[in-house]
């Protein structure tokens, strides 16, 4: 199951990074690493749909990575609490109940 949730985990930076990529290489209005190309091997609209397209596939396997997961990781067999795993130091034994003692009596009152 580790092998798993690594090879998932691989591929979900791999997509991280190309996402990463793809955003920045869009054309905006504000900024931008494609701002201010005119020599690209496609058209503005063509290039523009391409990039579109990418980043919306990207993401969409980026959200399906992130959920797959957060499915692997709640799925180990951990114990709930602290407590359950809790083991007494070595060369101690478990500690002994305590002894049972009478109820403490009332004292009489006092006579005059």
């Amino acid at each position: 199951m580790l092998a798993i949730q690594n090879v998932v985990l691989a591929i979900h930076v791999l997509i991280a990074v190309s996402l990463v990529i793809v955003v920045l290489l869009q054309r905006s209005e504000g900024g931008g690493l494609g701002m201010g190309r005119t020599d690209s091997f496609m058209s503005t609209r063509g290039q523009a749909n391409l990039l579109t397209r990418t980043t919306a596939i990207l993401a969409g396997t980026f959200f399906a990575t992130s959920i797959v997961l957060a499915i692997l990781a709640g799925t180990h067999g951990k114990p709930a609490s602290i407590m359950d795993q809790r083991k007494p130091p070595a060369g101690q034994s478990t500690p002994a109940p305590a002894p049972s003692t009478p109820a403490p009596t009332t004292p009489a009152p006092p006579t005059r």
